[in-house]
């Protein structure tokens, strides 16, 4: 039986309509499409007339909206990639379109939509200082900015209760400590309550409604995060509400109309783990799922009143699709399909597998075979061993595009959740500190070897890709296990552990002391970091390698890729680079997203067949 080849322009295009939202009265849905080939902001009645579009971004796509009443819509866009995002606002006739925060340089995020609080916001920027980030208020008609507190050096983040008031900030003390500072009224200075050693958590997720209690995630005293109820007064813990045995939990649904806790949700190793406080949302979420059989749904967005929903429907062979529900009258209705040119029973599925490492560590896994394998059928094949960024993220369970189009080329994919990765617990998390090259890349390799074993991997056609802390895992792969992979492709991944420290953004500088207990510190651990870069090594590195860069990358600067470049082709090791001027820590421009695939596509043809 013959499968369909799907181009890969297929893959990687811009969604045709994606990001849905509803504007809070539930009379007007949003969206981003391409205009351009940049993604763009439209709106539309929900009675599906024709759509208005905002904005004419050409440069650059929208990197995120929101509602901020009726008649106002509020994005943020960089430049370049440089992750310094302004706020933009327009009226949704299309007028009194404004830059916010045009300010070069510097980084915008809200804190507090202020929901009941017309025509104001409260967001927070690093103009004072570009270390620090000042919470401010800003009039969205007048465009009028007013400072509300100073950030002393070492707060790092802030939270309003319900009525918009900042109660709680986050900061880092002596390097290495959290601290959690609190205050009854905006009248008061704020007070130390809690210090701990960042390795534990304690973090608010939202106040209670009467605002005198917050709902919390900790892990003081145990191992995985717990939601809580907790006085943060005192940080008292007045009651358990929610905890895994497995994982951590990851957060929570709260109901601004009704003020009240729905639940609280873990990422699992396939099934999402909900728990609801709330038997009108459980109730309701199960007769929607029987309506969506076989599939996984989310809410998107809602009205004001809850009454009209925006549903995310997907799964692991579709890029997804948005639903209009009305709670009121049980009105069912797609809107749209995000990527229409593909179709499920062309794509494969994503299994979920798990293996042991060689000091005992359980780790779970994702492998995804090329059309007519299956797990008891695959054999010899080449794989593309893919570790994900971060490196304290993890992997899940879904759609990926770059998974997708590597198993249409006839590649098996095997990604894992070493140890580091997140929402498995303390213990497994802080397993990885100090051991990037080491223990985590151990993790990475006995997966390899796993798959060999089982005899679903050709041994001589296993290839490493990976982005980010994924590119420093694929260069540490290629140098320290050089006969494990025939080529190897690093995306704007960390060569050198001792001039990545050196560079990075000016908002990281403040958890610098705990960057170094997690990687490496260089001064007192200068000899594991040079052992552990892969470019001070590149001696030993055999395999071919592709390598892709952003030339504006905030986070791994572009000196990463061009010292580890240098140091092959003065050995003689085959390596190809590919730099984009107009991009950062990851490409986003449809046309830059091409070239790298294509790239990928022509370097893995010639190197695993």
């Amino acid at each position: 039986m013959s499968y369909p080849y799907i181009p890969l322009e297929d893959f990687f295009r811009n969604s045709q309509q994606a990001a849905f939202q509803i504007s809070p009265d539930g009379q007007y849905i949003s969206y981003m499409a391409p205009y351009c080939d940049r993604m763009n902001l439209f709106i539309q009645p929900l009675n599906r007339e024709q759509p208005t579009q905002l904005t004419f971004e050409t440069e650059r796509n929208i990197g995120g909206y929101m509602w901020a009443d009726n008649d106002r819509i509020l994005y943020v866009k960089d430049k370049g990639g440089d992750e310094n995002f302004q706020l933009y606002g327009i009226r949704t006739d299309g007028t009194d379109g404004r830059a916010y925060t045009d300010f070069p340089g510097v980084k915008v995020g809200i804190i507090d939509d202020l929901e009941d609080v017309p025509d104001q916001i409260i967001i927070a920027m690093n103009r004072r200082n570009p270390e620090v980030f000042d919470p401010y208020r800003l009039n969205l008609k007048t465009g009028e900015l007013t400072q509300l507190a100073e950030n002393p050096g070492n707060y790092q983040g802030w939270m309003t209760d319900h009525e918009g008031k900042l109660r709680a900030v986050t900061a880092i003390v002596d390097g290495v400590n959290t601290q959690l500072l609190y205050r009854d009224t905006e009248d008061e200075p704020f007070r130390p309550v809690l210090t701990t050693n960042f390795k534990e958590t304690v973090s608010f997720m939202e106040f209670t409604p009467d605002n005198r209690y917050v709902y919390a995630a900790t892990n003081l005293g145990r191992d995985k995060l717990v939601l809580v109820l907790m006085d943060p007064a005192t940080c008292k813990e007045l009651e358990v509400l929610y905890e895994n045995e497995r994982y951590d939990i990851s957060n929570i649904s709260y109901s601004r109309k009704r003020k009240k806790l729905i639940g609280v949700f873990c990422t699992g190793h396939k099934e999402p783990i909900r728990h609801y406080f709330d038997d009108y949302e459980k109730a309701l979420r199960e007769r929607l799922q029987k309506r969506f059989a076989g599939k996984r749904f989310g809410l998107a967005d809602e009205s004001r009143d809850e009454t009209k929903r925006l549903l995310y429907v997907g799964g692991d062979r579709t890029r997804g699709s948005y639903y209009y529900y009305n709670t009121e009258t049980d009105e069912l209705r797609k809107m749209a399909d995000v990527a229409p040119w593909l179709h499920e029973e062309d794509l494969v599925e994503m299994h979920a597998v798990s293996y042991t490492t060689r000091d005992g560590l359980h780790i779970e896994a994702y492998l995804s075979l090329p059309q007519g394998h299956t797990l008891e059928t695959a054999r010899q094949l080449p794989v593309v061993i893919n570790p994900h960024g971060g490196p304290w993220a993890r992997d899940s369970w879904g759609y990926s595009s770059e998974v997708q189009f590597l198993c249409n080329r006839g590649y098996a994919v095997f990604q894992m959740n070493f140890r580091g990765s997140t929402g498995y617990g303390r213990r497994f998390l802080e397993a990885s500190y100090k051991q990037w090259g080491q223990a985590m890349q151990n993790d990475i390799t006995d997966g390899v070897n796993w798959l060999i074993e089982q005899g679903i991997a050709d041994p001589k056609r296993v290839a490493i890709y990976g982005g980010s802390y994924g590119g420093y895992a694929t260069l540490a792969g290629v140098t320290y296990t050089p006969d494990l992979y025939a080529c190897a492709i690093d995306y704007v991944g960390v060569s050198n552990l001792l001039t990545f420290m050196n560079t990075i953004p000016p908002y990281w500088r403040p958890m610098l002391e705990m960057m170094y207990e997690q990687v490496g510190n260089p001064q007192t651990d200068r000899d594991m970091l040079e052992a552990y870069s892969p470019a001070l090594h590149a001696d030993r590195i055999k395999a071919p390698l592709l390598i892709a860069q952003g030339a504006n990358d905030p986070r791994v600067n572009k000196a990463e890729s061009d010292q580890m470049v240098e140091a092959l082709r003065q050995r003689g090791v085959e390596v190809e680079y590919l730099v984009k001027d107009n991009e950062g820590h990851g490409f986003s421009n449809q046309e830059n997203r091409f070239d790298f695939y294509r790239a990928m596509e022509r370097f893995l043809k010639k190197h695993l067949g």
